[in-house]
């Protein structure tokens, strides 16, 4: 899958610069052939994206994928091997100052004072800033006002990631980076984070999120680039990207024992895809989902297939990823 960006016909040299100028304003985050070796390891490999002022911009993969590596180049804490990367329209190398004083980031892990209060904490951060925020203002905000006086060790999982996404924002940020804002924490306390998100993007601040989560990316983002292997292998909304799978629906059988290769042969034959999960799990994708279901019910008992379980549900982000990289994406 590739992604072919063009500004279309224009008239006339003025024009051009004009329309160019517009673009570029426009953009929070410009990533051009960017790549990152530590040694032997091409961690990212030609990754060029852009992302547009006031979106909520993922960066789905598995860990290994690049993607904490990419933002960290975008934030100014590695140096790229090669490439380019424009932050608020500054190059991150040359200009590594400004751009932090204009973004805010939460790290995947943060360590805080644990002799300070929250409020202590955040009026810490704010003097690293020309200009910042309120604590009590932040901690309002991320729903954490009443643990002000508390130490960081005293909160639980989802108040820490609470705090630590209110610690990004001290400074009034323009552009606000999240690595995996929501790993580790259960259900509800993402969801929670969730929300936290969409109020700062309803601020008109550019979010730009990492994530291995499908469902988050899917309900989150305005737009989504998918990572594997430190290339980036596609990128767009996650609505188009499931649009462009032919098939409409998934079905996963899990059979009491595994399939003879005649026997996954001859569900091919009525099927767009199949794919071996494991030993005695396969996903099928089917276009003519009532006339091709039907095929392989008559397959599994005409070949005497053990059939233990049968789901059928729509295609989604992760049959995106399935296909692309070949590979499910794994919590």
């Amino acid at each position: 899958m590739s992604i072919r960006v063009g500004l279309g016909p224009v008239a006339g040299p003025k024009k051009d610069c004009d329309t160019i100028r517009n673009v570029i304003m426009n953009e929070a985050i410009r990533v051009e052939s960017l790549v990152k070796r530590f040694g032997s390891l091409t961690a990212v490999d030609q990754v060029s994206f852009t992302v547009e002022q006031g979106e909520i911009f993922g960066i789905l993969g598995p860990n290994g994928a690049g993607k904490t590596t990419t933002l960290e180049i975008i934030e100014g804490l590695q140096t790229p091997t090669g490439g380019t990367v424009t932050v608020l329209g500054l190059d991150i190398v040359k200009h590594a100052r400004q751009v932090k004083a204009r973004i805010g980031v939460q790290l995947q892990s943060s360590a805080y004072f644990d002799y300070l209060s929250l409020k202590e904490i955040l009026a810490l951060l704010g003097t690293f800033y020309p200009k910042h925020m309120a604590p009590d203002t932040l901690l309002d905000q991320v729903g954490l006002l009443d643990k002000s006086g508390s130490k960081i060790n005293q909160l639980s999982g989802g108040q820490k990631q609470r705090f630590t996404v209110a610690a990004s924002l001290i400074n009034d940020p323009e552009l606000v980076i999240l690595d995996e804002p929501t790993t580790g924490l259960d259900p509800q306390a993402r969801r929670n984070v969730w929300g936290l998100i969409r109020q700062i993007h309803d601020r008109n601040s550019t979010v730009v999120l990492t994530t291995h989560y499908m469902e988050e990316a899917e309900a989150l983002c305005d737009r989504l680039a998918i990572m594997h292997q430190g290339k980036l292998v596609a990128i767009d909304t996650p609505r188009n990207l499931i649009d462009q799978l032919e098939a409409t629906y998934t079905v996963k059988l899990v059979m009491s024992r595994p399939l003879s290769e005649s026997q996954v042969a001859s569900l091919n034959g009525g099927v767009e895809f199949v794919q071996n999960l494991d030993d005695t799990s396969y996903l099928l994708r089917l276009r003519n989902t009532p006339a091709a279901l039907g095929t392989v019910l008559d397959e599994i008992a005409r070949n005497d297939m053990s059939l233990e379980r049968l789901e059928i549900t729509p295609v989604t982000l992760e049959d995106v990823f399935l296909e692309l990289t070949g590979n499910e994406l794994q919590d």
